[in-house]
């Protein structure tokens, strides 16, 4: 008997889904629109999550340039900007070959405009590439696995012995070549350099690589090194570092440890967490067009279900087909989704590359993707459509067979549900009011903001019933007072694409909220900081030549220093720092102080340290902290004195007296000077090229450093404007499908209007005043949603996070473009669906289904 009832139950969910198939093929936009809905959410959160996961696998896998991750590197000791070459050459000599000399630097084109270049040992690059293939290949043979290392220079066309000569070649990937010299050739500090172009899986991004001895000559820095990269096992390597040197490798160098990668995941987790936040609001605006489509779908098919159960199609069977009708939709929208998320990822990446490693100094790989994200963003999005639509397909599979719903029961649900969103809503915003001033981390505060951004959608349908009811009152009688009338029972239809416009404007009112204010606090910021004319940074053995000469110039009138030490506090990174005594009084925006903050700090007695440092380790005011280098000079604990504002370093920074410094121990020359000049800047450079034979890119204009600071900031938020943007074009693509369904559902009630009298002219006004009105509504409460939003993210999720104080400012001018853009794609939304179903006969109309 229960096999019997199986296959009965089989053949009806079959039958049932051939009559929905006919269905849809008679009415293919309902199943376009929920089609729509699904591949658009799928398609963000697969293109930022390919994107987010190959940065993170980067971090792990390749440190060098054309190499893998180093274990170990041999950087500059303090008071030194280099490794003396000789260094890297006894290591060769004493057998330790899996070594990469690199030096770094900054270089000026034609135009003055600057290039970070990264010159490496080519010949020792290829060695440990070759090394790493060989031991890639024995393992895959030894584990029957096939190798999936595939990045090689080895196989590139390369002319290898003009490289090595010192001939004037460097090498970019194709694109990042494309991009910026596509004539194939450069000129770098005078020097004109040929370009060879390699293929982009070689994980160069937007580099300039070139081989030592022309990167010597480039930068005048023979015989200098920026660091020694050391692969293979830690411990061995650090044992065959000090047999070379007898124990005394601690008077060239510093031995530094690398981690796999954690310090770079843990310091850029914020920024990717931000773009996972904004490819999962994308989601649930795109859920929302979907389930919407479901939604209207089932209304459509209202009394077909009835017939169907009618003719003896069991309740549990009709449930079942539409379950399974849900899944196969799940899984075509996933599948277009997931291979178009793909590309956007491959969009993407390049501006978060770019980004990252302006900001963080990390390169990222080219991308690979895993099918198991296929499999992940079918469970997820079925799980959610499930969860959002399996009242809705009870309640219709239950409904009673003798008669549907009437209107007006339809109507009165659709008050209650209202009301019970609208409390629901009040209760979610309740809850994160009561638990925001107990969060300390951002990840906790960004959970929290997605509570209240669930909640802001829940409001919706009540403020539009009760806008649209004040407007009614105010309205003269007549067909407008009609419409705005009807316009009330329009809400229920159409909430779902009115609540995904409004998360969508909310977000992008919120984000530049976010962006206008942090310019405006980087800018003033910036011009506290920057006190100086000219900044340089010569090299060790031209610092005191070239403070002579500045004192020497009747036109400056001041030089300031400062010195910079690599230190550590609780095993993260800090820049411990001094500067004379006049740039620590004007160039620090303070946050708070002690009572006797300078004249303590000038004592020796406090010390100073930066806003992101005091948040990450939860320090204030009056805390003592103590680093590696206090301890070497037996010097006790220092109070902190001050907390000051700093956006220029995603490090902590401590700055002590130069009373303290010198206690310290640490080394007397600074590591840069500074300069106010009478006369024009250009001039002092001029002079210090010429007499110093400083190249431009190590003289720094006021001017230009802030124009290459708010670049860097442009750039670093323009992947999550372009991800705000494309929310908002979702939600456009979302309103205008349930606007084209709407509109098709309305012929009957706009010919009977038609036939009593009113024009093809004013049923267009009225329905597109109708929409408006709606959308305007929704824009309106966008304004002060929206300012929740932007002022949650900037003084709990962005401060929390990054460290950041930002003073928030409400531009209104910027609010209302976005309002009137997303009135005017609106109105597109609107205007084209009424066109194309009211040029049809308008009276055949009326045999149609009344929505």
């Amino acid at each position: 008997m229960s096999s019997l009832a199986g296959q009965e139950l089989g053949l009806t969910m079959r039958l049932s889904l051939s009559v929905f198939t006919r269905h849809y093929l008679k009415s293919p936009l309902q199943a376009g629109a929920i089609l729509v809905g699904l591949i658009l959410a799928v398609t963000l959160l697969i293109g930022v999550r390919a994107t987010n996961e190959n940065a993170i696998r980067s971090y792990s896998e390749a440190t060098e340039l054309l190499s893998q991750r180093a274990q170990l590197l041999l950087t500059p000791i303090s008071g030194k900007k280099s490794v003396d070459e000789a260094v890297y050459f006894a290591l060769k000599q004493t057998g330790v070959d899996r070594a990469l000399a690199v030096l770094s630097g900054t270089v000026t084109d034609e135009t003055g405009q600057r290039w970070d270049i990264q010159a490496s040992d080519l010949v020792a690059a290829l060695s440990i590439q070759s090394q790493r293939e060989n031991q890639g290949q024995t393992k895959s043979q030894t584990e029957d696995t096939p190798d999936k290392s595939q990045l090689s220079l080895l196989s590139a066309n390369l002319p290898l012995g003009k490289l090595l000569s010192g001939a004037p070649y460097i090498l970019m990937s194709e694109s990042f070549s494309a991009q910026v010299t596509p004539q194939g050739s450069m000129t770098l500090n005078g020097t004109r350099l040929k370009i060879i172009s390699l293929d982009d899986s070689l994980g160069l991004g937007s580099a300039i690589l070139m081989d030592i001895s022309l990167g010597q000559r480039l930068l005048n820095r023979r015989g200098e090194l920026s660091y020694i990269a050391l692969f293979g096992q830690a411990q061995s390597l650090t044992q065959a570092v000090n047999q070379a040197f007898n124990g005394q490798g601690s008077l060239y160098f510093n031995l530094t440890p690398q981690d796999d990668g954690e310090g770079l995941t843990s310091l850029t987790r914020s920024f990717h967490l931000n773009l996972s936040a904004m490819s999962l609001l994308a989601f649930v605006v795109g859920l929302f067009i979907a389930y919407n489509g479901v939604r209207y779908s089932l209304l459509k098919r209202q009394k077909l279900l009835v017939q169907l159960q009618q003719q003896g199609v069991p309740q549990r069977a009709l449930l079942l087909a539409l379950l399974f009708e849900l899944l196969i939709l799940v899984f075509i929208g996933s599948l277009v989704g997931f291979i178009l998320g793909l590309q956007l990822s491959h969009w993407l990446q390049p501006m978060i590359a770019l980004t990252l490693e302006q900001l963080y100094g990390a390169r990222l790989m080219p991308g690979v993707w895993q099918w198991s994200w296929l499999y992940q963003s079918i469970g997820l999005t079925f799980l959610a459509a499930l969860l959002a639509c399996y009242p809705l397909f009870s309640q219709l599979a239950k409904q009673p067979l003798a008669r549907s719903a009437s209107r007006f029961e339809q109507q009165s649900h659709g008050r209650k549900q209202q009301g019970k969103l609208f409390v629901v809503a009040l209760l979610l915003l309740a809850l994160a009011a009561g638990l925001f001033p107990l969060t300390q981390d951002y990840q906790h505060s960004l959970a929290l903001l997605g509570l209240v951004t669930i909640a802001i959608p829940l409001l919706l349908p009540l403020v539009l019933q009760t806008g649209l009811s004040l407007v009614e009152r105010a309205t003269p009688p007549g067909l407008w007072q009609y419409g705005v009338a009807e316009s009330k029972e329009l809400i229920a239809p159409l909430s779902l694409a009115m609540m995904a416009m409004l998360l969508a404007l909310t977000a992008n009112i919120s984000m530049n909220t976010l962006v206008g204010s942090f310019e405006i606090t980087l800018k003033q910021w910036l011009d506290d900081r920057l006190y100086a004319d000219l900044y340089i940074r010569p090299p060790s053995g031209k610092m005191v030549e070239t403070q002579t000469l500045l004192a020497s110039l009747t036109n400056v009138s001041a030089i300031y220093g400062q010195w910079l030490h690599t230190s550590q506090y609780q095993q993260t990174p800090v820049s411990l720092m001094t500067r004379d005594d006049h740039s620590l009084r004007n160039s620090n925006q303070i946050k708070v102080q002690s009572n006797e903050h300078w004249q303590d700090l000038f004592e020796g007695k406090v010390l100073m340290i930066s806003e992101p440092m005091a948040i990450k380790h939860r320090l204030n005011v009056g805390d003592k902290i103590s680093l590696p280098e206090f301890e070497k000079a037996s010097l006790p604990p220092m109070a902190i004195g001050a907390i000051f504002y700093d956006y220029g370093n995603p490090n902590g920074q401590v700055i002590v007296s130069q009373a303290t410094w010198k206690r310290l121990q640490l080394p007397i020359m600074p590591t840069s000077i500074a300069a106010d000049y009478a006369g024009e800047i250009s001039e002092l450079e001029s002079i210090l090229q010429t007499q110093l034979s400083l190249p431009a890119a190590q003289m720094f204009n006021q001017s230009k450093i802030k124009q290459r600071a708010i670049q860097i900031f442009k750039r670093t938020f323009s992947i999550t404007l372009v991800l705000n943007s494309l929310t908002l074009l979702v939600a456009a693509i979302g309103l205008f499908s349930a606007c084209l369904m709407l509109t098709q559902a309305r012929q009957a009630p706009l010919a009977r209007l038609y036939a009593l009298g009113a024009s093809r002219s004013q049923l267009r006004w009225l329905v597109s005043g109708q929409m408006l009105l709606i959308v305007l509504f929704t824009c309106l409460l966008a304004l002060p949603t929206g300012a929740l939003l932007g002022y949650l993210l900037i003084n709990k999720v962005t401060l929390q996070a990054f460290g950041w104080s930002i003073a928030m400012v409400w531009d209104w001018q910027a609010y209302f473009r976005v309002l009137i853009v997303a009135m005017l794609v609106s109105a597109i939304a609107v205007i084209l669906p009424l066109l194309w179903q009211t040029r049809r006969p308008l009276i055949s109309s009326l045999q149609q289904e009344i929505l």
